[in-house]
């Protein structure tokens, strides 16, 4: 029977080259004790807590709700306590409104009277102080009002004024080509005092030399007062004459184009007995001081 050779083992088979470091190789393999590794898996599995992740969703709820009650119920008793400071503000404000508007209304009131009565007083100086032209500078500058017979001439946007021409005169961009404006009217009132009206109102307010006819928006403004349609034009004068030279004057023809291009509605009649205010606005540009015992010479 052989021998075996010196230092060999007499086991089956070849040992592992590590055989011995078998304690190093375990903590290699399994650098994390298995109770930590369990202990990790559950605390990933309940939450840092160690809370069924439930349950605490349930916990900041009711923390939320908690917190939420707390700034409605902070609110409320606030605002129940500030809600008469509050209410005495806005009384205090309520009733400052209204003494202000009491004193606007006041001052208003003043300020017609006082100008009702200058105007006033330059009417009678006109008529005192006129000398023999003093009744026709009085009707030239509205002091005063007139009577006798005339024209009625009334003037109205077209049915549908949306729905008039896009050439003409009055192409000017406005889509509006059936309503009326201040230019509109402007001519209107030209012809008639080309035609020979001597006063002239329109709805109710006369004009002199000094008034003006503009537009504001789509309202047209006569010595500053808004009017809108119907516009009904007073001219005192020889009522079938002045009908007649008014027709034929420039603005009776500038109105029957409005009439035939755009639809203006407007009505021309005589009128036996006309009855014309006189103007709110005169004004005295430039005066001179009356000698004693004479009138005017001018």
């Amino acid at each position: 029977m052989p021998q075996q050779p010196p230092g060999r083992s007499s086991t089956v088979g070849e040992a592992r080259p590590d055989a011995s470091m078998s304690l190093l190789t375990n903590v290699m393999e399994h650098s994390l004790d298995d109770g930590y590794a369990e202990a990790a898996d559950r605390a990933e599995r309940e939450g840092s807590s160690g809370l069924p992740r439930s349950l605490r969703a349930k916990l900041w709820l009711a923390v939320g709700l908690a917190l939420t009650a707390v700034v409605v119920t902070v609110s409320a008793v606030q605002a129940r306590v500030d809600a008469p400071v509050v209410a005495k503000e806005r009384a205090e404000l309520v009733d400052r409104v209204e003494e202000g508007t009491r004193e606007a209304d006041e001052l208003e009131k003043r300020n017609e009277s006082l100008r009702t009565k200058v105007s006033k007083m330059q009417h009678d100086a006109l008529r005192r102080h006129g000398g023999e032209k003093g009744t026709l500078v009085a009707l030239l500058a509205g002091a005063t009002r007139v009577e006798g017979p005339g024209i009625k001439l009334t003037v109205d946007d077209a049915a549908d004024s949306t729905s008039g021409g896009t050439e003409g005169p009055r192409d000017d961009g406005f889509a509006d080509q059936g309503r009326i404006r201040d230019r509109d009217m402007q001519r209107i009132v030209n012809g008639l005092w080309a035609a020979g009206a001597e006063a002239v109102a329109i709805n109710g307010h006369r004009l002199t030399a000094l008034s003006a006819i503009r537009a504001a928006g789509d309202a047209i403004l006569v010595n500053n007062k808004p009017l809108g349609p119907p516009y009904t034009v007073l001219a005192v004068g020889d009522g079938a004459k002045l009908d007649d030279e008014f027709r034929k004057s420039a603005g009776g023809k500038y109105l029957q184009v409005l009439k035939n291009e755009y639809g203006v509605r407007y009505g021309v009649t005589a009128q036996d007995e006309l009855r014309l205010p006189a103007s709110s606005g005169l004004s005295v540009r430039t005066a001179e001081p009356v000698r004693a015992g004479k009138g005017s010479t001018s």
